[in-house]
């Protein structure tokens, strides 16, 4: 009885290192995005997954949860198993709603585990071709002649592209008026339409309507001309000094994966998105590939929560 009580012992800890140790990953990989379809979050997201097919072995699926600036989203991938099938795609938003929000339905920092910074990338400012205004002077000179009746439209309260037109209204002393969306997307829609004045559109999304004259760029929000666009002038040539958000979008997964999992994730994410024709797109597309290990993601998610509390204090943004 003894020796079969042994062997049971021994089989159970061979079964569950053997557990412990299966192979990842066995099925399909799911990207949770918590931003609207055709916004940048989505481009980038689609872009990645449709790559990692090839680097992990597996279907990568990305579905889109949207809700309070990713909030529901990130929300929920925290909530899920840390087996590495559940991954979040998160831009510049995920480090700025801590500021915004008295309470999250999860802890930014503990909740979820960073995985790989992805890309970086600016922000055009984009109106409708039959706007009169030419430049971001004349688009200024327009909203100091018409205080609060020019609008432009992020992808909601908090968002990313709100606190790039809070800092530009704070640079260039104007009133202009915010239109909350439920998306970045909807938001370029809606200046498509004529619908709204400008939006900071990524330049992911943005680029393609620019070249085809459906919309014209006044400036790009990064501190130095994007490799992209490089005709269009930066908004702190335009004399907003010191004028410079961006954004940038990452892979996160629940805390507490295995360290197996996580390295093969961050390792295939990097490769990815140093693979030559998904490297050359971005670029090409005005985003500059980073990648990076699961512990630099980690400090820069830290420094970016910092960096945008001061911003949200200073302009007074709330999410309300």
């Amino acid at each position: 009885m003894r020796a079969i009580a042994i062997a049971a012992l021994a089989a159970a800890a061979a079964g569950s290192a053997w557990a412990q140790e299966a192979p990842y990953p066995v099925k399909p990989v799911r990207f949770v995005v918590g931003q609207s379809p055709g916004g940048a979050t989505d481009i980038v997201a689609r872009l990645v997954a449709s790559k990692m097919n090839e680097t992990l072995g597996q279907t990568v699926i990305v579905e889109n949860r949207t809700g309070a600036a990713g909030s529901i989203a990130a929300a929920s991938v925290a909530k899920s198993p840390p087996d590495g099938y559940t991954i979040l795609v998160v831009s510049s938003s995920y480090a700025i709603n801590p500021s915004l929000y008295a309470s999250l339905p999860f802890d930014p920092q503990k909740d979820l585990q960073p995985v790989s910074l992805l890309a970086e990338a600016p922000f055009l400012l984009v109106v409708h071709p039959s706007l009169p205004a030419k430049s971001v002077k004349e688009l200024i000179a327009l909203a100091k002649a018409k205080p609060g009746t020019l609008t432009y439209g992020s992808g909601g309260n908090g968002s990313s592209g709100h606190l790039a037109g809070a800092l530009f209204e704070s640079a260039a002393r104007v009133k202009l008026l915010h239109i909350p969306y439920k998306g970045a997307g909807q938001a370029l829609v809606e200046v498509l339409a004529g619908q709204i004045t400008f939006t900071f559109a990524s330049v992911l999304s943005s680029a393609p309507h620019v070249k085809q004259q459906r919309l014209r760029v006044l400036g790009v929000t990064s501190a130095k001309r994007s490799s992209a666009m490089r005709e269009v002038p930066t908004i702190a040539e335009a004399g907003l000094a010191g004028y410079a958000p961006t954004t940038w979008y990452g892979l996160l997964g629940p805390a507490g994966m295995r360290p197996a999992i996580l390295e093969r994730l961050s390792t295939a994410a990097n490769k990815t998105v140093m693979a030559p024709e998904l490297h050359d797109r971005m670029l090409a597309d005005g985003a500059e590939p980073i990648g990076s290990s699961p512990a630099e993601f980690q400090k820069h998610i830290a420094a970016e929560i910092a960096k945008w509390r001061k911003v949200v204090k200073s302009a007074g943004v709330t999410a309300e």
